[in-house]
């Protein structure tokens, strides 16, 4: 996985036709309790309530630009993705079909409907709906988008750009880790910029397929991935994100349901940002090692805000989902 600054700077472009830049910002309160310099990146504050959107405007870009033929695109997701390709879609006048497991996300849902996408629920969980994807395309005469791609990696490290940018000097970074993209973008873009910052790749404990992949440095895939932070839930890990992931990454770190949902309350409280099970995992990484950053400067990345108004309900009353 590969792009120059120049290459940056032009994915820049496109998404801010129709996403500006997301804020950044050193919580007080959140620091006190971490004992470090904590930022917050939050793509919670784009159109789409998280990071994907930026990949998709930049797939979109580029198939409209090489492939003009194509009058439609269909893919799998758990929710962001998905509601990603469904704006892409809309803003160039393509049908976007989205494949969603059963029991998928009922806000999700709805949002990818909002924009325009025909959701069709199938499978037992994303890699069910991501094969049946494939066949969709076959059968409808589609254009299949993948969950990890060279031009979506490139739009969401319009992020990394954005973050780097703003604060120096950063020590380490938190981010989840669902099919790659987002740990990926912030790889290169550090690389790029010459910058020594550790980026530290979070994981769901029920979905440990990439910490598996680094740990023994080849694809691990694992039979289940049950977990409610949905945007992590992973199985099959892709092979250009291993590879990219375990060549640049500090260390991958897992946490427990419950330390998730504790990072969601504790976000809220915090710095008062709704999350979504994936876009609070990353600070719950960092508040499990929170000896190791104590006294350092780090960010953790708030990749969306998505979370059902029930589940939102139930995490602030003290629960922890189930599956």
């Amino acid at each position: 996985m590969s792009f120059s600054l120049d290459e940056l700077a032009t994915a820049s472009d496109v998404v801010r036709r129709w996403v500006p830049p997301t804020p950044q910002y050193p919580w007080p309160l959140l620091g006190q309790l971490v004992g470090a310099d904590v930022w917050v990146k939050h793509e919670n504050h784009t159109p789409t309530g998280a990071f994907k959107v930026r990949g998709g405007l930049v797939y979109v870009d580029r198939l409209r630009a090489q492939r003009p033929a194509v009058t439609g695109i269909v893919s799998a997701t758990r929710g962001n993705h998905g509601q990603s390709l469904a704006f892409a879609s809309r803003t160039a006048g393509l049908d976007a079909t989205i494949v969603v497991p059963k029991g998928n996300s009922p806000d999700k849902n709805a949002a990818m409907r909002g924009f325009g996408a025909e959701v069709i629920e199938r499978g037992h969980d994303f890699q069910a709906a991501r094969e049946y994807s494939a066949e969709l395309a076959d059968d409808r005469g589609l254009e299949a988008v993948p969950a990890y791609h060279p031009d979506l990696v490139l739009g969401v490290a319009t992020y990394a750009a954005e973050l780097f940018s703003a604060v120096d000097d950063l020590d380490a970074v938190y981010v989840p880790i669902g099919m790659g993209s987002g740990i990926s973008g912030l790889i290169r873009v550090r690389d790029l910029l010459g910058l020594r910052t550790e980026i530290v790749g979070v994981v769901a404990a029920r979905a440990p397929a990439y910490l598996r992949s680094f740990s023994t440095g080849e694809v691990c895939a694992t039979d289940t991935a049950d977990t409610f932070v949905d945007g992590v839930a992973c199985r099959v890990p892709d092979t250009d994100a291993v590879r990219l992931i375990n060549a640049g990454a500090a260390r991958i770190i897992e946490v427990s349901e419950d330390e998730t949902a504790e990072a969601i309350r504790v976000l809220f409280a915090t710095t008062h940002n709704a999350a979504e099970p994936a876009g609070a995992i990353a600070l719950a990484g960092l508040l499990a090692e929170r000896e190791l950053a104590r006294g350092r400067h780090v960010a953790v990345i708030q990749t969306g805000g998505n979370i059902d108004t029930a589940m939102f309900a139930d995490v602030l009353a003290g629960l922890t989902p189930k599956v």
